[in-house]
């Protein structure tokens, strides 16, 4: 029972402080986070010590499965490359100079055990992506963050695991590459299995209440098998989560899909807004085994200042870095945009590829096959080109980045998973707690008005209203396909469009957010179709 009224507050809570956020326009997290804290000061309060297990397995692969469901899929692609040194270069780099650091400063703490730490403090939150969202950043710094938090949990809890392992034995760097390699890309595989075993399952079901249930258990199936077998769940979970993202559209109608946004957006907010009020509510735990240690509480808030401070500035250096690879590679699409343009112009002209199939004679056989890929891939080419020159990112973008990088829940529930044997492991989870709670309110709540005083850049407006009107006339070019009736046919054109819409997706061809209004438009028009589907007459 008291499970049970405990529950039924923590519900009440959450949905209360949800409320009060969106009124007050401040992130629910931290307002749960704070709430969580004041209530954990009370003395009657109970000592709260969740399982991280029930973090790591049970509420981080939906999570993850979720958001990565929602992301767009062709920006996630073209910041691939930024994406992957934020949630991997970076969490490695930043676990060994925090290793070093810790490892000197703290007396008895061995260097693996100080990159144990490091792996613990090297994940962003996903909280972030929110924050960012609302203060209106570019869609290229949102999918940088939003892609970051997606993949860093994975890189972070395989270098934990690895450097818990090095504690007690020598291990070399060809090791931690391979248990790398080997903790993703089965998850890989088995989350792409697993992502589209789940759509040809639920397009043959027709009641979207069912279809949800059953995607409530897709990453939970992606990620258990995985873990057991000792590779990454949370890899599968957003594989899988990323598979559907893309295929969804075409393969469920707009009922299911519905059904899947509203539901999920409610396990996310009950989800998240548990894990965060949890966060808050563990200080009294947290705090009471550190004392009586060397250190003390005091010393593990030093601790946790100079580790939030190297972390900043490890990311400064990475994001510079970053930053200026960018702009060679922008500079380099400026040189190489004339000469696509021009082959792209060649290859759409039929004279030209009569003349060039009629010079190279063999080349029809094999070429005319590849001819319409060949169209694709430079329809694809040139739209990333004009992606990344639309928008380049500055010094301005960088500063929020960098101060984006904020820590969270995962960082405390990867911070109890340390041995019980580890060496002053309770002022490691409190330096964790400290760097996740003080990371949170500071970045988290700053992170606005850091936004506002950066003035980062943003989308065009001029560029966007010439991508909607381009837009709007190629849903006008979709011609309304013969049926045999008025409603039947009107159907197939919402179809038709929403495949036109799903091509030009694929192509990188108009802004992820306008082509993401666009389809939700068209399924609301289908829907309300079918609402007014006329009844057959007994």
């Amino acid at each position: 029972m008291e499970l049970l009224i405990l529950g039924v507050v923590a519900l009440l809570v959450i949905a209360g402080s949800t409320a009060l956020a969106e009124r007050r326009n401040v992130p629910a997290p931290l307002v749960l986070v704070v709430v969580g804290i004041a209530v954990s000061l009370v003395p009657a309060a109970p000592v709260i010590e969740p399982d991280p297990e029930w973090v790591l397995a049970g509420v981080l692969p939906p999570l993850l499965y979720s958001a990565s469901v929602a992301m767009p899929t062709m920006n996630f692609r073209r910041e691939f490359g930024a994406i992957s040194g934020l949630s991997v270069l970076l969490v490695v780099v930043t676990a060994v100079v925090l290793g070093l650091v810790l490892s000197a400063v703290v007396p008895g703490l061995s260097l693996a055990w100080g990159i144990a730490l490091g792996a613990v403090l090297s994940p962003t939150d996903a909280v972030a992506t929110s924050i960012a969202r609302r203060a209106g950043v570019s869609p290229r710094v949102r999918a940088m963050l939003e892609g970051e938090s997606l993949l860093n949990d994975a890189s972070a809890l395989v270098l934990l695991r690895t450097a818990v392992v090095g504690a007690a034995a020598t291990v070399q760097a060809g090791e931690v590459v391979g248990s790398f390699v080997l903790a993703v890309l089965p998850a890989v595989a088995v989350g792409y299995l697993v992502g589209r075993a789940n759509l040809a399952v639920r397009a043959r079901l027709e009641d979207p209440t069912v279809t949800t249930v059953l995607s409530f258990t897709v990453p939970f199936v992606a990620a258990v098998p995985v873990d057991l077998l000792g590779g990454s769940g949370l890899v599968a979970a957003v594989t899988a989560g990323i598979v559907t993202g893309i295929r969804a559209p075409r393969v469920l109608s707009p009922q299911q899909r519905l059904s899947d946004a509203q539901n999920w957006r409610t396990v996310e907010l009950v989800l998240e807004g548990a894990v965060f009020l949890l966060l808050g509510l563990e200080l009294t735990a947290v705090v009471a085994d550190v004392r009586g240690t060397g250190a003390g509480p005091g010393g593990a808030v030093l601790l946790a200042a100079l580790a939030l401070l190297l972390v900043l500035a490890i990311r400064t250096v990475h994001v510079t870095l970053l930053l200026r690879t960018l702009a060679r590679r922008a500079e380099r699409h400026r040189r190489l945009a004339p000469h696509v343009r021009r082959l792209n112009d060649a290859v759409l002209d039929p004279e030209k590829v009569a003349r060039i199939a009629e010079r190279y004679p063999r080349l029809p056989r094999r070429g005319r096959g590849d001819l319409e890929r060949v169209r694709a891939r430079l329809r694809r080419t040139l739209a990333d080109m004009d992606y990344f020159l639309a928008v380049p990112l500055g010094w301005r973008d960088g500063g929020v980045i960098v101060w984006a990088g904020m820590r969270g829940a995962i960082t405390v529930a990867a911070a109890q998973t340390l041995p019980h044997d580890a060496p002053d492991r309770s002022l490691l989870v409190l330096v964790a707690y400290v760097v996740a709670t003080g990371s949170l309110l500071l970045q988290g709540g700053t992170l606005a008005a850091v936004v506002r005083v950066l003035r980062p850049t943003r989308a065009d407006p001029a560029r966007r209203a010439d991508e909607r009107r381009r837009l709007d006339a190629l849903l006008t070019a979709v011609e309304a396909p013969d049926a045999a009736t008025p409603h039947e046919a009107a159907v197939l054109h919402v179809e038709a469009r929403r495949a036109a819409l799903l091509d030009a997706r694929d192509d990188g061809a108009f802004d992820a957010d306008l082509l993401t209004e666009a389809l939700a438009a068209l399924d609301a028009h289908q829907l309300s179709l079918e609402a007014a589907r006329p009844r057959a007459t007994p």
